[in-house]
């Protein structure tokens, strides 16, 4: 089995949505490993002086215990299209560093740049990001991600994006699609139109 994984916005020296992380960990924690006591990721993440300054992912690979923990500068992928693709029994839950399914889905994608993934009818999330769909009013997310994202549940807690069933059958009645993850903010999200969305 794969370690588990939380990737984490350094921006400027500051981890972002700590606690979100934090909680997520602590949730994988007790599912997997009961008796043990839970990781302060506080106490654990030292940030290096050369991390001070600019964006970086700090990815904490762990399983009973603290694996690894690494920082790495960041770049945003340019996302312009997405492809739907189909899988009926993917399950990620809990976020493993193996993604070997979720790789498969992304090599479908074709001339797209990222994916839609269909789960027994309904949308879930993307190869990396968890997926928002504009109405012309109103951001919803999916209430059937594969994973619940740290970024996710923040904008859900602060009442920016709500929740809402999305079959696949329902994604040409939206105007837009944004992704979202840890690394990228509501306000910096790739949006993709409908026409660029290949089903």
């Amino acid at each position: 089995m794969s370690p588990l994984v939380e990737s984490l916005k350094l921006k400027d020296g500051f981890i972002q949505n700590l606690e979100y992380h934090q909680n997520r960990m602590d949730q994988a924690m007790t599912e997997l490993f009961p008796e043990l006591a839970k990781i302060d990721l506080s106490k654990e993440i030292s940030i290096p002086e050369s991390c001070n300054s600019g964006l970086f992912k700090v990815r904490v690979l762990y399983g009973p215990a603290i694996e690894k923990i690494e920082f790495e500068p960041y770049r945003f992928r340019i996302i312009q299209s997405l492809k739907v693709v189909r899988h009926e029994s993917i399950d990620y839950h809990l976020k493993y560093s193996g993604r070997r399914i979720l790789q498969e889905l992304f090599a479908q994608r074709g001339n797209c740049d990222d994916i839609i993934i269909i789960k027994n009818g309904f949308v879930s999330d993307s190869f990396t990001a968890n997926l928002l769909f504009f109405d012309g009013k109103k951001w919803f997310t999916p209430e059937t991600p594969l994973l619940k994202g740290t970024k996710r549940q923040f904008l859900l807690d602060q009442g920016i994006i709500s929740e809402r069933e999305i079959k696949e059958e329902d994604i040409p009645g939206f105007e837009k699609v944004g992704l979202i993850n840890a690394l990228i903010d509501f306000e910096e999200m790739p949006v993709i139109v409908m026409d660029q969305i290949v089903c």
